[in-house]
């Protein structure tokens, strides 16, 4: 297989805002006229890194990364969750804390998981068929119109699914319209260092993919690893 000089520190760029977005997502904030979850602040970039992947690398190969950042925040959440139950040492007065930033509740996970999945998976498709429906010209295009989709995607899912009943409509919907316009307002803005490190990676990765024939299904790859273990045994 091709080696790339740059794609393993876009994949770890990547899981890291989606592991630290997870984290910050436990507090609400309030910035001019937005209100949304704090993960919000940093989250939009991973789409970003989301659109350079499957722009450069071609969508198999941003399939491999969701998947890595699917599996990283599960283990995070289950780790944090273990810690929360274990006994407090003696003289650590911290565990009040502790749930409450990191001791998320289940729906908040679920929620996470499947907007997340969801949502970046969404994102990928779009933009690798509108890649090749323009013939890979208009680049604008495809990172703003694969955001709108997937951002919505992973908006509603999350917001509803982790907090619909625990918090007030209005809240929750102010935090959908907060959500969703503030993470395209950054997909927008960052159009032209879009631009610049798309051209780049193309440049000295000798690629650009365009995924013809490409099978499109998030879960194909775990199906051809079973199947080549199931020969194999």
């Amino acid at each position: 297989m091709k080696e790339y000089r740059f794609f393993t520190l876009i994949t770890a760029i990547f899981v890291a805002v989606v592991l630290i977005s997870n984290v910050a997502s436990s507090k609400w904030v309030s910035l001019g006229p937005f209100t949304f979850d704090g993960g919000t602040i940093l989250f939009p970039l991973s789409y970003i890194f989301g659109d350079i992947l499957t722009e450069v690398y071609g969508y198999r190969k941003s399939r491999q990364v969701i998947w890595t950042g699917f599996g990283c925040a599960l283990l995070m959440a289950l780790v944090f969750a273990t810690v929360g139950r274990l006994p407090p040492a003696a003289g650590w007065e911290g565990q009040a804390a502790y749930e409450t930033i990191l001791g998320t509740t289940p729906r908040i996970v679920v929620g996470s998981v499947v907007a997340y999945f969801a949502g970046e998976f969404s994102n990928s498709f779009t933009l690798a068929k509108m890649k090749i429906f323009t013939r890979g010209r208009w680049l604008f295009t495809r990172t703003i119109g694969s955001t709108i989709i997937g951002e919505g995607v992973d908006t509603l899912l999350f917001i509803v699914i982790a907090f619909a009943g625990t918090l007030p409509w209005n809240l929750l919907l102010a935090g959908i319209v907060s959500n969703y316009i503030f993470k395209v307002a950054v997909e927008i803005t960052a159009t032209p260092a879009t631009y610049a490190i798309v051209g780049y990676l193309k440049r000295v990765e000798h690629t650009d993919v365009y995924d013809y024939g490409t099978d499109f299904n998030p879960f194909a790859r775990l199906w051809n690893l079973r199947r080549r273990t199931s020969s194999s045994s």
